[in-house]
């Protein structure tokens, strides 16, 4: 599968709640609001041998559910909407187990084992995310997803830092011609920017780690 999503940084609160009370981005129009919690524990081998093969594993629990997803390098688009990001991108079904062999049969697992080579996989960091998920609407027919993060970095055990992120994912198969007008729209909001950068990165920054791919 193919991840297709515009990016931006926001410098505090105010544009997350700017979008949460919008009626519209654009032409678009916006659903109603789900907030949901989030834990994203990012893992690779002691060595990175994950990264050094340009992907990243995260798996994300929200509620019971946890997902391994393996995402790869990010492809930064060169015209005019700088905030788009593409990326290769597995999910399956997962636990909260760093041992691929207690998650349910997948392409993300297969991936996962084949790029670990035996090696056992460690978390590096993980991320508390509080989320905003608004339905982003043409002609009443959703094309992709508005999420507003106000997001904790963890590692070893401590708050290493905050920030907050605002995404636009396209739903799978949807024409990304869409995505100009909706990059315009955000582009106004006071307080983003476009960030080329994964949340991962933006979370082994703070920490003072190698960056990685895929967030």
């Amino acid at each position: 599968m193919l991840e297709v999503e515009l990016k931006f940084a926001a410098d505090g609160l105010d544009p997350l709640e700017h979008l949460a009370a919008a009626a519209e981005l654009g032409s678009s129009a916006l659903g109603v609001v789900h907030e949901v919690d989030e834990v994203d524990r990012y893992l690779d081998t002691a060595r990175g041998a994950l990264a050094a093969a340009g992907w990243a594993c995260r798996l994300r629990t929200r509620g019971d559910r946890t997902i391994a997803s393996l995402k790869g390098p990010a492809e930064v688009a060169e015209d005019a909407v700088q905030e788009l990001h593409r990326r290769p991108e597995l999910e399956g079904a997962a636990s909260d187990s760093l041992e691929p062999a207690r998650w349910s049969p997948s392409e993300a697992r297969d991936l996962v084992d084949r790029l670990r080579d035996a090696e056992p996989l460690v978390e590096r960091l993980r991320l508390h995310q509080r989320r905003v998920e608004r339905d982003v609407l043409v002609d009443g027919h959703g094309i992709g997803t508005l999420t507003l993060d106000r997001v904790e970095v963890l590692a070893g055990g401590a708050l290493r830092g905050r920030f907050h992120v605002v995404e636009l994912e396209l739903h799978p198969g949807q024409d990304a011609a869409v995505l100009p007008d909706l990059a315009d729209a955000l582009r106004e909001v006071p307080g983003l920017r476009p960030e080329r950068r994964t949340k991962l990165e933006r979370a082994l920054a703070l920490v003072g780690a190698p960056g990685a791919p895929g967030a």
